[in-house]
C-alpha cells in the first residue's frame, strides 16, 4: 500500500459533520481534480492501495468534508455511472451560486437546472459533475416562515396539494 498524502494534521473527527458524504466514483483521483477546478475544493487526504485505486479520500468545499474512494464491484462499491444514476443530491449553501455554477459548468459539469430564485427564499440551481453524482446550489436570499413557503409554493406550484 502507498503512503497516505494527507494536509499536514490529516483527518480530525473535531472537522467532520455529523453527516458526512462519502462518494463512490469511477476515477477518483479525477473526481478530486474535478472538485478542486469546480467546486474550489481543498483536499485533505488520499491513500491508495497497490493497484493505484484510491481506498480512502477527502476534500474540503466550503466548511463541509466529502469522503471519497474509487469504486470497487468486488466489495459493492459502486458509482452512478455503474448504477445508471443515482437518486441522491447533495446540497451546498455558497456565497455566489450564480458564479459557483458557472465555474462548475466551465469544468465540465453538467447544467441539470439553471439558476434562478426560489419560492422558499434561496437562488438555486443542479449540475451534475462528470462522475454522476448531482450537486444542488443554492445563496441563501431572504428568510421566510413555513408558512410564507407554503403560500409562495401554491402561487409557483398552483396544482401542488399543499
Amino acid at each position: 500500500m502507498t503512503q497516505a498524502k494527507e494536509k499536514p494534521g490529516g483527518i480530525r473527527r473535531e472537522d467532520l459533520q455529523a453527516i458526512t458524504p462519502h462518494l463512490v466514483c469511477a476515477g477518483a483521483a479525477d473526481a478530486i481534480d474535478f472538485y478542486k477546478k469546480a467546486f474550489g475544493a481543498e483536499e485533505i487526504m488520499r491513500l491508495a492501495g497497490a493497484n493505484g485505486k484510491l481506498m480512502h479520500a477527502a476534500i474540503k468545499i466550503g466548511n463541509a468534508q466529502v469522503m471519497l474512494v474509487d469504486e470497487a464491484p468486488e466489495w459493492g462499491a459502486l458509482s452512478p455511472i455503474a448504477l445508471g444514476g443515482s437518486p441522491v443530491t447533495i446540497h451546498l449553501y455558497v456565497a455566489d451560486v450564480d458564479a459557483f455554477v458557472a465555474r462548475a459548468v466551465k469544468a465540465g459539469a453538467l447544467l441539470r437546472m439553471p439558476v434562478e430564485d426560489m419560492f422558499w427564499g434561496d437562488r438555486y440551481g443542479i449540475v451534475e459533475d462528470p462522475f454522476g453524482h448531482k450537486w444542488s446550489v443554492a445563496t441563501h436570499q431572504r428568510d421566510m416562515s413555513g408558512r410564507e413557503i407554503e403560500e409562495a409554493m401554491k402561487k409557483f406550484m398552483p396544482s401542488c396539494d399543499a
